[in-house]
């Protein structure tokens, strides 16, 4: 895939596992436009959420470049990229408290210092999500698995960012629950579809369809756009 200028454009990036140096991410060319929704599929193990999570800026590449808005991100402007570029994880990290408590943790970031907490939009999205507002009430340490990805989802949402980097946001909902986040993602598009732009993982092929206007297939570390067969599948 050529590399145009977009939100993100990943120019010949590349990872190895820095043990056995196998390639986890062969070099890779793709642009994230504004606009794009763009569903990522392929097999368990093929280098999906290595390429997320580089994109995230949260694992070192081995090789190539990452830009933001046509520019190569300097070590100083990784916190405010981090704010416009957010990354959902399968299995969220737990933490002490409450929902609500989760919720405000960005807001102690430096980043973060223009802004407050609202209360009343949070429980609007969790609404959305299919939550009643005293879900942010909830001990972190009860929420099962899917409650924790919901959890995750809102602490970003509220946030605004321009682009989301979704790793399986709904694998431990069930299919109600997932129909709710995909509309909740979908309105967080919908607010400004020509400057926001998301990658959602998926194993399931009719919510790949659902939720991408373009599909990408991931294969050993090789990132190719679907062909109508994988496309359909």
């Amino acid at each position: 895939m050529t590399a145009t200028t977009g939100l993100i454009d990943v120019q010949r990036i590349t990872r190895r596992d820095a043990s056995s140096g196998k390639t986890l991410l062969a070099p890779t060319d793709f642009s994230l436009a504004a606009g794009s929704r763009i569903a990522v599929t392929g097999p368990s193990g093929s280098g999906k959420s290595v390429l997320l999570r580089a994109l995230a800026l949260l694992d070192p590449i081995d090789g190539g470049h990452i830009l933001w808005r046509g520019s190569r991100i300097r070590r100083s402007a990784i916190p405010r990229y981090r704010r416009s570029v957010a990354y959902v994880r399968q299995r969220p990290a737990q933490m002490d408290g409450t929902v609500e408590s989760q919720l405000r943790y960005p807001y102690s970031l430096a980043i973060y210092r223009d802004v407050a907490f609202d209360r009343a939009r949070a429980e609007a999205l969790a609404a959305r999500a299919g939550r009643g507002a005293d879900f942010l009430d909830k001990r972190a340490s009860d929420l099962s698995g899917g409650e924790a990805q919901i959890a995750a989802l809102l602490r970003v949402l509220q946030l605004d960012p321009d682009v989301l980097l979704l790793d399986e946001p709904t694998s431990a909902l069930d299919p109600e629950s997932a129909r709710a986040i995909e509309a909740l993602v979908g309105a967080w598009f919908d607010a400004a579809p020509d400057a926001r732009a998301y990658m959602w993982i998926s194993h399931d092929p009719a919510q790949a369809a659902r939720i991408g206007t373009m599909r990408l297939v991931m294969q050993a570390g090789v990132l190719h756009v679907a062909d109508p067969e994988e496309a359909a599948q």
